[in-house]
């Protein structure tokens, strides 16, 4: 693990997330192996790794998707958000539409205020009533990240989230995603980009081969 001066530490070092010798094989296949590292508040931690490294089964790991062979995971009080690297989104139905499906999914106690408020968050309000299908993919990976919000967790949890987008698509998701950091969510997101992830990640979580 690399350092830079996160903005985290500006905030304290307590951990929010900590992660203890995980480790999980498929049959022969080691996907990990004693991975351990800990999260602050606040915290952009890139996983960076290149394709079968293991960072899709350490995040579903922590988003408890999956189950690890040995080691554990704790964190703080809190919910834990997912946003896998395929959106489930509904491409026919509208942007506000989709919001207010999963957040009715999600058991959100008050609908119509989360709505208004990721809207706002992503700064989509405007594309309110429009189909999902219309949006770009920048835009529709805004939507889909903030499906993974809708239980307003303290940490979120991004696999591959700037996939398929062009340079300028990029640049506003991790402007997007660089200010929900700045209000306090931990974001660890994976990435086998090692521009994206000197940029964007406060630190970084080398895999190679599951270690």
């Amino acid at each position: 693990m690399s350092d830079k001066p996160p903005r985290a530490r500006r905030r304290g070092a307590a951990s929010v997330l900590e992660v203890d010798r995980l480790s999980k094989s498929y049959g022969s296949r080691t996907a990990l192996r004693e991975v351990s590292f800990a999260a602050r508040p606040g915290e952009l931690l890139a996983v960076l790794g290149p394709n079968g490294a293991g960072k899709t089964t350490l995040l579903e790991i922590l988003a408890e998707i999956t189950r690890p062979d040995a080691g554990e995971v704790s964190r703080s009080d809190g919910e834990v958000g997912w946003v896998p690297q395929e959106a489930g989104l509904y491409r026919r139905l509208t942007v506000e539409e989709n919001l207010r499906l999963f957040a009715r999914i999600e058991g959100v106690p008050d609908v119509d205020a989360i709505i208004e408020r990721m809207l706002e968050q992503t700064g989509l309000a405007e594309r309110r009533g429009d189909p999902i299908a219309s949006l770009s993919g920048g835009n529709q990976q805004r939507i889909n990240i903030a499906i993974g919000l809708l239980g307003d967790p303290s940490v979120l949890l991004l696999d591959e989230p700037s996939a398929g987008l062009d340079p300028s698509q990029r640049i506003r998701l991790w402007q997007f995603v660089s200010s929900l950091a700045e209000g306090g969510t931990t974001v660890i997101y994976s990435t086998h980009q090692i521009e994206e992830a000197s940029h964007y990640g406060d630190r970084l979580v080398v895999l190679a081969d599951g270690e």
